[in-house]
């Protein structure tokens, strides 16, 4: 079913929402704290830390005295004895680096990402319904646009439309100025990171492709994340991927609770093919009951989880993926921000095979999707104000027009991993 231009925009803005918000989340509230010391950030001069902030970015949050109030209000905080997320953190632990300073800049924007991540899902909620989950709909998307206000209650207007655009702006400007220039600083001080953490990243690396820029058109020149595959740290070969092929992506069961029936449970089955039959069988040296697994038995079935494969290989998904990928593919966004960063952090390109490159390509996305954002609002902007206000072809809602039989399946990249 072939979806209006509007649909296309909407989905890749609702794409690129999730983008930034897994990112901005993933970052500071489940992964910066491992770096960040919040009780040391009380040692700091808040004068300091002021001409840091300043020295990184524009963002206008960088006053003396808005570090100062941060400080006394994390001192209450600390002395009530109640640390709440900040609870069993390794507080003075030698292998913490940063500077005082430096630890009370993170711990302000810590908080600033707290409160910005449920605004930036409001997209979601104007053009999905709701956060998390938001909806689609078979030919496009489900929310109606009414730019002159009459009839059609509920529908997307300019208000919601401003509102959109005003979240983009202060998406993108969080991103720019505060997200990617905390990673970059606190990465100088733990560049042993770089040589942590590199799992399959210098080995296999898969890329599905993503964003297409024009509707209805998903061949890999028309998606603005990249498509492709890397096998063996061969990076001058990156293959082409065929998400239809049937040997290409496969799921396992080998290690997982189902069954594939008599004969076939080490073959792999493309997920439309796939069958998702429970077979909970307990290994050899496992341990425990079915209902309450004290130790698994890794060399026999352990998981409620299939394993994928591309051709067999175990790959890298995520944000590197996709920006190795898209370096090695010579593709102006994304080898310059990459060739930028190692630049001031001074570190090789072996440096992306890491904890460290991992996080850093998530910061790079972030921007990216702030960016794409932008571009794919201005776009819809501009069709609507030529009169195109199209969101969904619905010329197959009917039940008594859909074909007798059909299939398909759908792919979407990993925002982490």
């Amino acid at each position: 079913i072939a979806i209006p231009d509007n649909a296309n925009c909407i989905r890749n803005m609702m794409q690129a929402t999730l983008h930034v918000h897994d990112h901005l989340v993933h970052f500071y509230h489940l992964h910066a704290l491992d770096w960040v010391d919040v009780v040391a950030a009380l040692k700091a001069d808040p004068h300091q830390t002021s001409a840091i902030a300043q020295s990184l970015s524009a963002w206008p949050l960088s006053s003396p005295g808005y570090f100062r109030d941060l400080q006394n209000r994390l001192k209450r905080f600390i002395e009530s004895g109640q640390l709440g997320p900040f609870r069993n953190g390794y507080w003075g632990h030698p292998a913490m680096k940063l500077p005082p300073e430096a630890n009370l800049l993170a711990v302000a924007h810590y908080l600033e990402a707290l409160d910005f991540q449920k605004e930036i899902v409001k997209i979601h909620t104007v053009f999905g319904g709701k956060n998390p989950h938001p909806n689609w709909l078979v030919g496009g998307v489900p929310c109606a646009i009414n730019l002159d206000e009459t009839g059609a209650v509920g529908a997307v207007n300019m208000e919601r439309l401003n509102l959109v655009s005003s979240i983009i702006q202060k998406a993108r400007q969080f991103c720019e100025q505060v997200y990617l220039p905390d990673v970059l600083l606190i990465a100088s001080y733990y560049k042993d990171w770089a040589k942590i953490g590199g799992g399959l990243s210098s080995m296999n690396l898969l890329a599905y492709g993503e964003f297409p820029d024009n509707p209805n058109d998903y061949s890999a020149s028309n998606l603005l994340l990249p498509r492709g595959a890397i096998i063996n740290g061969r990076f001058d070969e990156i293959h082409p991927v065929d998400l239809t092929a049937p040997d290409e992506i496969q799921e396992f069961v080998t290690h997982s609770w189902y069954t594939y029936g008599n004969g076939n449970n080490d073959k792999g089955l493309h997920p439309w093919d796939g069958l998702t039959e429970p077979q909970l069988v307990m290994g050899e040296h496992y341990k425990g009951t079915k209902t309450f697994i004290e130790q698994v038995d890794e060399s026999a079935k352990y998981s409620w989880i299939k394993s994928p494969r591309w051709k067999g290989h175990a790959m890298e998904v995520g944000p590197l993926a996709r920006y190795l990928i898209g370096y090695h593919q010579n593709k102006p966004e994304f080898k310059e921000p990459v060739d930028q960063l190692l630049s001031v952090l001074k570190l090789p390109k072996e440096a992306l095979f890491s904890t460290l490159g991992r996080t850093a390509a998530r910061a790079l996305e972030s921007v990216w999707a702030g960016n794409t954002l932008q571009y794919f609002f201005d776009r819809l902007m501009r069709n609507l104000k030529s009169g195109d206000t199209a969101t969904a072809n619905v010329t197959l809602w009917e039940p008594d027009t859909w074909p007798t039989s059909a299939k398909g399946v759908g792919f979407s990249e990993a925002r982490a991993t």
